[in-house]
C-alpha cells in the first residue's frame, strides 16, 4: 500500500532502507514513530507492518501533522497521529494503547517541512522573523534570546549547542546589533565576526542558527528521560528502538544511552567491586554509527550529517 496526496510537499526518508532493517519491522507489529513529520519513515513502516500493523505518530507541529495524516489516510485506523512532544512518549503511548511495542523510531533535529516554510525562521537563506519554534504555540522564539539575554549566557548557548570556536565575538556582535528582528539581521551580526566567506561543509551562520533552534526548543534537555521512556515501551526481547540524528549532541546523548544500557555494570571504571547493580536491558545492533551513503546524499543533501543508531531490547525491566 501506498499514500500520499499529490499536493503534499516532496519528502525524503532519510536512510529509509537503514531504518526499516534496523527497526526489523514485522507483519502486524505495533510501531511508534516519536517524531511523524511529513510521515515518510511511517508510510514505509506501515507499508512492511501491513497485514494488521499499526502506528502511533508524535508530533509538535500541526501542519506537518496534517500533512502526515493526508499521506497516511489509506491506512486508517491502523494510523494514529498524536498532537505532543515525544518527550510525552510514555503517558501519550499508554493513552492510545501502544505499549509493548514492536519498535519505536525517532527522527531528531528540525524537519525539510520547518527549514522550507516561510516565516518559520529556521534558514538563514532567507530574511524573515526570528522565530525557530518547532511548536508554534510556544512561548520562546530565537527574537527572545538574541535580544534579551546577557551577553555571556548567549555566547554559551552558542558554543554549548553549536560548538562554535567564535561563540564570544559572535555574541558581542549581536549583542552590539540589537535590535535584531530577522534572520537577515542575524546573519549578518554572525558575518561581522566571523566573515562573510563559506567555511569548506558550511555557511559561517549555520552554527549560530543551530545552536538558536536547540536552545529555542530545548531539543537537548528531555532526551535522556526520553529514551529511556521509549525503551519502557518495547515489547520484551527483540523490540527495537531506532534514532536518528543530526549533530553531534543529540548523537553523544544517544551513544551514551545505549552504551550505558547495554552494560551489566556502569560503576566508574576504577571502581574494585560492582556496587550499582545496574541490569543491561539493550543490547546494540549497531556497534557504530551508520551514516547515509554518497548516493543519498547526492540526491538530498540534508541527509549528510545523519547519524542512525539503533538497540534491541534484552527483555530485561530498567533497573
Amino acid at each position: 500500500m501506498t499514500a500520499g496526496s499529490a499536493d503534499a510537499p516532496r519528502h525524503d526518508p532519510v536512510m529509509l532502507t537503514e531504518v526499516l532493517e534496523g527497526l526489523d519491522v514485522r507483519p502486524g507489529g505495533r510501531y511508534i514513530d516519536a517524531t511523524v513529520g511529513l510521515g515518510g519513515h511511517a508510510e514505509a513502516i506501515l507499508d512492511a507492518a501491513q497485514p494488521e500493523g499499526a502506528l502511533l505518530g508524535i508530533d509538535l507541529d500541526p501542519h506537518a501533522l496534517a500533512i502526515a495524516g493526508e499521506r497516511l489516510a489509506p491506512f486508517g485506523d491502523a494510523a494514529v497521529l498524536v498532537r505532543g512532544h515525544h518527550r510525552e512518549i510514555a503517558e501519550i503511548a499508554r493513552e492510545h494503547g501502544f505499549e509493548d511495542v514492536g519498535g519505536v523510531l525517532f527522527d531528531l533535529g528540525v524537519s525539510s517541512l520547518q527549514l522550507d516554510a516561510p516565516g518559520r525562521g529556521f534558514s538563514f537563506q532567507r530574511d524573515e522573523p526570528l522565530d525557530m519554534r518547532m511548536d508554534p504555540d510556544a512561548e520562546m522564539t530565537a527574537a527572545t534570546i538574541v535580544n534579551e539575554y546577557e551577553e555571556a549566557e548567549l555566547a554559551d548557548i552558542i558554543r554549548r549547542y553549536g560548538e562554535e570556536r567564535r561563540a564570544r565575538a559572535i555574541a558581542r556582535a549581536i549583542v552590539a546589533r540589537r535590535p535584531l528582528q530577522t534572520t537577515g539581521d542575524l546573519v549578518r551580526a554572525v558575518e561581522q565576526a566571523a566573515g562573510r566567506g563559506r567555511e569548506r561543509h558550511h555557511h559561517p551562520a549555520t552554527l549560530t542558527f543551530q545552536a538558536l533552534r536547540i536552545a529555542v526548543n530545548r531539543e537537548t534537555d528531555f532526551l535522556a528521560d526520553t529514551l529511556s521512556a521509549a525503551c519502557s515501551l518495547l515489547g520484551g526481547a527483540g523490540a527495537r528502538i531506532a534514532v536518528l540524528a543530526f549533530h553531534s549532541l543529540e548523537d553523544r546523548v544517544v551513544k551514551e544511552h545505549f552504551r550505558r544500557e547495554s552494560s551489566d555494570c556502569v560503576c566508574p571504571p576504577r571502581a574494585p567491586i560492582c556496587v550499582c547493580d545496574h541490569v543491561a536491558t539493550l543490547r546494540r545492533v549497531t556497534r557504530r554509527v551508520r551514516k547515509p551513503g554518497a548516493d543519498e546524499v547526492a540526491l538530498n543533501p540534508r541527509a549528510r550529517s545523519a547519524r542512525l543508531r539503533v538497540a534491541e531490547s534484552l527483555g530485561q525491566a530498567a533497573a
